[in-house]
């Protein structure tokens, strides 16, 4: 069952000669959270292997999205005063938040610490961070609460929001494919000290902090999302644009021709153009129905879709044009939104979640398999494998 072989003979042969190459300019980064870490990694024993730390910081995630589940499966917890999520709940966010940023961010100091990288550490980096993009951002919602006529964000902006989100993280993998180079987004530190700041703020204060207006009239939420689409529309993807341009100038591009170049993009962009299709001509409005399971679907899809975008990047391969996720979907959308499915439109987004929920879990615990007998390691231990 955990044996399937996803990378292919050509990948792993291209795995062999990847080298890491990223670079951060961000200066929250450089000159605040640097020198936190710095200290931070210090204290790590050094016979715990870097993915450990990975997959701790992604398992903290989880729980801290599973628990806020528990008291706002709707996200309408958030929306009364007070609020009927606990206090100690947004202050465990807060905690648990700061740990996974914390790990995510020296688990890979910790590998050159303990001369343990290679590109199944960062290929795990890369996949769990695919999947927690998304998680944070749902999670984030149950501080805003849905709209209730007076205050919280819609449905349908909620969807946006974290479309917007998932397409900066593509752009970043989508501009290393092209460059070689992973330009390290100025915004994942920046929302993750936001995120910090929004959890601690509803613990401390209580959810009324989010439905007042700020200023002119516009709430806190409001300005998150207008800073988002404006980061998002005139800094990051212009910046990602740029890079790529220069990268042709310098006639360093790893792909010589515009097809090649633009191939990783075309199963995200087919993704969320089925995705929101369903979203809007779904005649028993889906989304406003079951949002937490239709936008835990959205991440699940994407990650899987942009793993497979990643491993082609590390092997210097191809990737293929069109995702298998893609043809159940449609199919899907399809009964969906022409009406077939009816009353069983929720049970059948909640068999496909399933199903995709299981095949990406399976997709990762096999390439992770396969890489770790590759390259003659373990997973989750500095040991070296004992050949077979």
């Amino acid at each position: 069952m955990w044996r399937r072989r996803y990378v292919s003979a050509r990948q792993l042969d291209g795995f062999r000669h990847y080298k890491y190459n990223a670079v951060d300019t961000n200066p929250l980064s450089v000159y605040v959270m640097q020198p936190i870490w710095n200290k931070i990694i210090k204290i790590v024993p050094l016979w715990i292997a870097p993915n450990l730390l990975t997959f701790s910081g992604f398992v903290m995630i989880l729980v801290n999205y599973f628990l806020i589940s528990f008291y706002d499966w709707d996200y309408t917890a958030s929306g009364t005063s007070p609020g009927l999520v606990p206090t100690w709940v947004w202050l465990f966010s807060a905690f648990t938040t700061f740990c996974a940023y914390a790990l995510d961010s020296i688990d890979g100091k910790h590998a050159r610490r303990t001369q343990s990288s290679s590109p199944l550490g960062e290929l795990f980096d890369h996949g769990l961070d695919s999947w927690a993009t998304s998680i944070f951002v749902l999670s984030f919602f149950s501080v805003c609460s849905r709209d209730n006529g007076k205050t919280g964000v819609s449905v349908y902006t909620m969807y946006i929001y974290l479309s917007i989100v998932l397409f900066n993280f593509m752009c970043s993998h989508w501009e290393k494919y092209n460059t070689g180079v992973l330009f390290l987004p100025w915004g994942y530190d920046l929302s993750q000290v936001v995120l910090i700041t929004a959890y601690l703020l509803t613990g401390l204060v209580g959810v009324e902090v989010w439905q007042k207006p700020l200023l002119f009239g516009y709430y806190i939420t409001d300005v998150l999302v207008i800073l988002l689409i404006g980061f998002s529309l005139l800094l990051s993807f212009p910046q990602t644009l740029y890079n790529i341009h220069r990268a042709h100038l310098k006639k360093t591009l790893k792909n010589g021709s515009l097809y090649e170049g633009l191939l990783p993009l075309v199963s995200p962009l087919l993704l969320f153009v089925l995705l929101t299709v369903w979203v809007v001509l779904s005649p028993g409005n889906i989304l406003a129905k079951q949002p937490r399971l239709f936008l835990w679907m959205v991440g699940v899809t994407f990650s899987n879709v942009i793993c497979k975008v990643i491993v082609c990047q590390m092997s210097s391969t191809r990737p293929e044009l069109l995702h298998w996720f893609l043809f159940p979907l449609a199919l899907v959308v399809y009964a969906a939104i022409s009406g077939l499915l009816g009353w069983a439109e929720e049970a059948v987004l909640a068999a496909f979640t399933a199903l995709v929920t299981a095949a990406h879990v399976h997709y990762g615990i096999c390439v992770g398999r396969q890489l770790s007998e590759h390259f003659n390691i373990y997973i989750f231990s500095l040991k070296k494998r004992v050949q077979e």
